[in-house]
């Protein structure tokens, strides 16, 4: 959920609120507000389904490694059925691992096994 607040001509604040979902859960299905959840999740706990087909820079993730120690960030995930799936992320998530840091913040979306069955084609 986003909250906007909307300024008209005569000064007064109206705010409003936008709901949407891109991973196909059903609307309350994520935090108490119905969106992402953001958590420290151990690395070990983040399946990386695509990095057998992949592979990364060593100069990015060296400078997302030096990054990393000085403002730290987050990746995205999906979770199904209690299963943390990553997507995107993959220089972040390999510097976190050669910083030997045990966990990373993740913003976490709750998704069906038809939404991770889409993620997988």
């Amino acid at each position: 959920m986003a909250s906007f607040v909307l300024r008209l001509p005569t000064g007064n604040l109206r705010s409003f609120s936008v709901h949407s979902s891109s991973n196909g859960a059903p609307p309350g299905s994520g935090s108490q507000n119905g969106g992402p959840m953001i958590l420290e999740l151990p690395l070990d706990k983040i399946r990386r389904p695509l990095m057998r087909t992949r592979s990364n820079d060593p100069n990015k993730v060296q400078e997302l490694m030096d990054s990393i120690r000085q403002i730290g960030l987050q990746i995205d995930v999906l979770e199904v059925d209690g299963v943390y799936y990553g997507f995107s992320g993959c220089h972040r998530y390999e510097a976190h691992q050669r910083l030997g840091l045990p966990t990373i913040r993740c913003k976490v979306r709750r998704g069906t096994k038809e939404t991770l069955r889409h993620h997988l084609r």
